[in-house]
């Protein structure tokens, strides 16, 4: 069996070969894009090793915004054919790669053009059906193809919704006001969602070409968990002054990126395992349940909204107190790390008989967000990684960018 198994690996191999061979010497004679299309089918060839860089560097030539855009539309077309005719799971993912690569590389004129031909025409990165049944390792990485063409789906989605890209602008969603923000963070969170279906399973986690395709999600994890973090750390700030049915949002976006904090920690746990270089990983901390619970009391106590009738807020007393319930509660697990006894602030019985005002509970969640750790020269430190090296992939999560909001302490691992 195992004899018979090797020949027929063979086989395909060579019947690949002489496939790629017949579409270059075609090319030659009949293309009028002929180096173009030589290129693209030298880079996702059936050969199940990555593809030569002069051969991408032709293909993103093509699509630049300096090229003719007739010639940019016939680029991602030959693409898209390669990839809907494809039977072969390492021409399938080469295919993808390129067309990652290029999301990221190319100005953002590219993934424009790339909507504009998927909504013209049947979804281009629609796989869902693709399978090659060669083998049982053949049809493990169809599955993990199919889940990575989701995400680039996905990607080119989010990227239409929010007229920016996540990977530059990651820090956009801290200046959000409330309906964009509950317009975007739940596209976000799709998107990691999607990325973290790519978790690779059996025999695709030791896939070369699928871990190259892996370091490129790790790496573009961190701007977005970046971009969602700073949209929870906006939402948080403005939640206890929404009206009730924003509130309700508000919470389901809060709790699902509480969720996600969980597979992202299994995440890094395979990306960890993986050879890409130097990763960098920061512990993941779950924020306090007091603070989940000031927010649900909210929504219970804040009134809806009725037709006719002027919007009710709770009290300030009711917002002071649910803040100074969660709060409290970080305290005693950072109080080591403070200079002051933020407790006395937040407790009317502590200082004086009159409760504490609105501003003073903000300054004190603010000196505590800020004394932790910055953002912003994270997501720069792991930008500046990126482009080191392709494989040099730093990683921060979910839990321990979330604890700003909860002063939960940092600890970096670096493996």
């Amino acid at each position: 069996m195992a004899a018979g198994g090797s020949t027929q690996q063979s086989l395909r191999r060579a019947i690949g070969a002489l496939k790629d061979s017949t579409k270059v010497g075609l090319a030659k004679v009949n293309s009028g894009y002929k180096a173009l299309d030589i290129a693209i089918v030298k880079a996702t060839n059936h050969d199940e090793v990555l593809a030569k860089e002069k051969h991408i560097r032709t293909i993103f030539g093509a699509l630049s915004s300096s090229t003719p855009r007739a010639d940019v539309a016939y680029c991602i077309q030959a693409l898209a054919k390669r990839l809907a005719k494809t039977q072969n799971w390492a021409v399938a993912l080469k295919t993808l790669i390129v067309m990652h690569r290029a999301m990221r590389e190319i100005d953002s004129t590219f993934r424009e053009e790339f909507i504009n031909y998927s909504q013209n025409r049947a979804l281009m990165l629609n796989l869902s059906h693709f399978k090659d049944d060669s083998g049982p390792n053949a049809w493990n990485y169809s599955a993990w193809v199919r889940v990575y063409a989701l995400y680039l789906e996905e990607h080119l989605e989010c990227f239409r919704l929010l007229k920016y890209d996540i990977q530059t602008y990651h820090s956009r969603t801290r200046e959000l006001d409330t309906p964009d923000l509950l317009e975007q963070l739940p596209a976000l969170q799709q998107l990691l969602f999607r990325l973290l279906a790519c978790q690779p399973e059996g025999a695709a986690v030791y896939n070369k070409l699928i871990q190259y395709a892996l370091s490129i999600l790790a790496g573009e994890c961190v701007k977005l968990y970046g971009a969602i973090t700073n949209g929870i750390l906006n939402l948080v700030d403005k939640y206890f002054e929404m009206q009730k049915h924003d509130a309700v949002r508000a919470l389901e976006i809060y709790q699902k990126a509480g969720n996600q904090a969980e597979k992202l920690s299994e995440f890094f746990e395979i990306c960890r395992g993986l050879d890409f270089g130097r990763v960098q990983f920061v512990k993941i901390e779950q924020p306090p349940a007091t603070f989940m619970t000031a927010m649900e009391e909210y929504v219970k106590d804040t009134p809806c909204t009725l037709a006719h009738h002027p919007i009710t807020y709770p009290t300030n007393d009711v917002k002071v107190n649910l803040k100074k319930n969660a709060i409290r509660e970080d305290n005693r697990v950072s109080d080591q790390k403070q200079d002051f006894d933020v407790e006395e602030i937040l407790d009317p019985s502590l200082t004086s008989p009159e409760p504490p005002s609105s501003d003073q509970i903000e300054a004190a969640a603010k000196l505590q967000v800020t004394e932790l750790l910055d953002l912003d020269e994270l997501i720069q430190e792991a930008s500046e990684l990126d482009e080191k090296n392709a494989f040099e992939v730093a990683i921060f999560t979910s839990g321990d960018i979330f604890s700003l909001i909860f002063s939960i302490g940092v600890q970096l691992l670096v493996f």
